[in-house]
C-alpha cells in the first residue's frame, strides 16, 4: 500500500491524543431561548401542520424553531423515541447527520480560506498528496469541487468504511484512495467522500481533529452549550434516539448519542460529513449568525461571520444547472425548502430528519429537527414533511407570499 503522507500520519497521532482528552460530563442547564407570544400565535397553523405529521407517524417527535426579524418561536411535539414517551423541547439533542457539512465543515472551510490556510482553486493533492491514489483525474480536483459536489467522487466509499476494521487513520487513508466516477466538474453528485476529504485537509492544515476545531473555533466562541461532536454518555437521557443498527461492532439497540452514520462511526464519530449533535436552540442561533453574515452584517460578540459568507451561500451554477452553493444548497424543484422561500435562500438537510433553511430576503431562519430514523430508516410517511412545514411557516408569516418557480 502507498504510505500515507507525513501530515496524515501526524494527524493519526493527534487523533489518539484527542480521544483520551477529558470529557465534559455535566449537561449544561441553559435557559430556553426566549420566544415571542405574538409570533407563537401567528405560527399556530404551522404548529398544527407539524402536529398532524407526527400524529400520522412521520417521526416519533419533532422540534420546529423559527427566527424572523430577531423574534423567536419554538414548538415541540411527540416523544423522544418510540420507546421513550418523554416529550422533546428546544434543548433536546438530535443527531444532525449531514447538517454537519454546513454547520461544521463549511464554516471551518470559510475560516480556513479567510486565514489563507487553504485556497478554493488549489488542487486537493497540494494538501493531501495521498489523494492522487485511485483511478481518474484526481490531480484536477480542486477544493472548490469538494464543496460543490462536482469532484467526480462517488457518493460514498465503496466498500463502506465501516465494513473494515482498523484505526481512524486507516479509514481516512482508505477514503482518500477512492476512484473517481467521472471527470471533475462534469456533474453534481452529492458525495460524503468529498466532505471526508475536505475535513482531512482542514485537520492536516490545523493539526487538530475536526471535533476539536469546531469546538474551539465555532461552538465555544458563539456560546453554544449543546452543539458538539461526541456528546458524553452523561448527556444521553436528553438525546433523541435514532435507528436500531445491524452493523458489526455496534449494539443492536436504538442509538442514543452515538452517530447514526456508519462511516462517521468508523471515523470515531468525528467527520466532515456527519457526527455533529445539537439542540434546536443552538442551531437556531447558528442560523441567525449565518443570516447576519449573508446580509453583510456584524453580530454581537467576538466571532464575526466570515466576510466571504455572502458569496458562499449563493448558487454557483457549477456545473450548469446545479443548485449547490459552496457547501450549502439552494432551493430546487421538490426542495425541502418548500415553495415560498426566495431564490436567495440557502440551507441543507440531514438524513436523520433534520433541516435548516435561511432566507435573507425575508430575514427568516427555519429549523426542523426530527429523529425520523427511529426505530428504522424505512419511514415513508416522512416524505415531504420538511417542505410542507416550511410552506406552513411562510404562509403564516407572509400572507402575501407566492409560490416561487424553481
Amino acid at each position: 500500500m502507498h504510505p500515507p503522507p507525513r501530515r496524515l500520519a501526524a494527524l493519526g497521532a493527534a487523533s489518539l491524543a484527542l480521544a483520551g482528552a477529558c470529557a465534559h460530563p455535566t449537561l449544561p442547564h441553559t435557559a430556553p431561548i426566549p420566544v415571542s407570544a405574538a409570533l407563537s400565535m401567528q405560527l399556530a397553523p404551522a404548529s398544527r401542520t407539524l402536529d398532524s405529521a407526527i400524529a400520522a407517524g412521520a417521526a416519533p417527535g419533532a422540534v420546529l424553531a423559527v427566527s424572523v426579524a430577531g423574534q423567536h418561536f419554538e414548538h415541540a411535539i411527540g416523544q423522544l423515541a418510540v420507546d421513550d414517551p418523554r416529550p422533546p423541547d428546544g434543548r433536546t439533542l438530535y443527531d444532525m447527520a449531514s447538517l454537519t457539512k454546513v454547520v461544521a465543515l463549511t464554516t471551518l472551510a470559510m475560516m480556513a480560506v479567510d486565514e489563507q490556510k487553504i485556497a478554493l482553486d488549489s488542487p486537493v493533492v497540494h494538501y493531501l498528496p495521498d489523494f492522487a491514489r485511485g483511478n481518474g483525474e484526481k490531480a484536477r480536483v480542486r477544493v472548490r469541487d469538494l464543496l460543490l459536489h462536482d469532484s467526480g467522487l462517488p457518493p460514498d466509499p465503496v466498500p463502506p468504511l465501516w465494513q473494515h476494521p482498523g484505526s481512524r487513520h486507516d479509514a481516512l487513508t482508505e477514503a482518500l484512495g477512492a476512484n473517481l466516477d467521472t471527470v471533475p466538474g462534469a456533474r453534481m453528485v452529492y458525495s460524503d467522500l468529498g466532505a471526508i476529504t475536505l475535513a482531512t485537509i482542514l485537520e492536516c492544515q490545523y493539526g487538530k481533529r475536526i471535533d476539536a476545531l469546531f469546538g474551539e473555533r465555532v461552538a465555544r466562541p458563539l456560546g453554544f452549550t449543546r452543539m458538539r461532536y461526541l456528546p458524553p454518555r452523561e448527556w444521553r437521557e436528553e438525546i433523541a434516539s435514532t435507528e436500531i443498527e445491524d452493523v458489526p461492532g455496534r449494539p443492536h439497540t436504538a442509538l442514543r448519542g452515538d452517530v447514526h452514520d456508519e462511516n462517521a462511526w468508523r471515523l470515531k464519530g468525528a467527520s466532515g460529513h456527519a457526527g455533529l449533535f445539537s439542540d434546536a436552540d443552538d442551531l437556531l442561533r447558528f442560523g441567525e449568525w449565518v443570516l447576519a453574515g449573508s446580509l453583510g452584517r456584524s453580530v454581537p460578540g467576538a466571532l464575526q461571520p466570515p466576510s466571504e459568507l455572502t458569496t458562499w451561500t449563493v448558487r454557483q451554477n457549477e456545473p450548469a444547472g446545479s443548485s449547490r452553493a459552496l457547501g450549502w444548497d439552494t432551493p430546487s424543484e421538490n426542495s425541502s425548502a418548500g415553495s415560498y422561500t426566495s431564490a436567495r435562500s440557502f440551507g441543507h438537510t440531514g438524513y436523520t430528519g433534520t433541516s435548516i433553511w435561511i432566507d435573507p430576503t425575508r430575514e427568516i431562519v427555519i429549523v426542523l429537527l426530527t429523529n425520523r430514523v427511529n426505530p428504522t430508516r424505512d419511514t415513508p410517511k416522512f416524505g415531504m414533511v420538511r417542505a410542507v412545514v416550511a410552506d406552513a411557516v411562510m404562509r403564516a408569516l407572509f400572507p402575501d407570499a407566492t409560490i416561487v418557480a424553481r
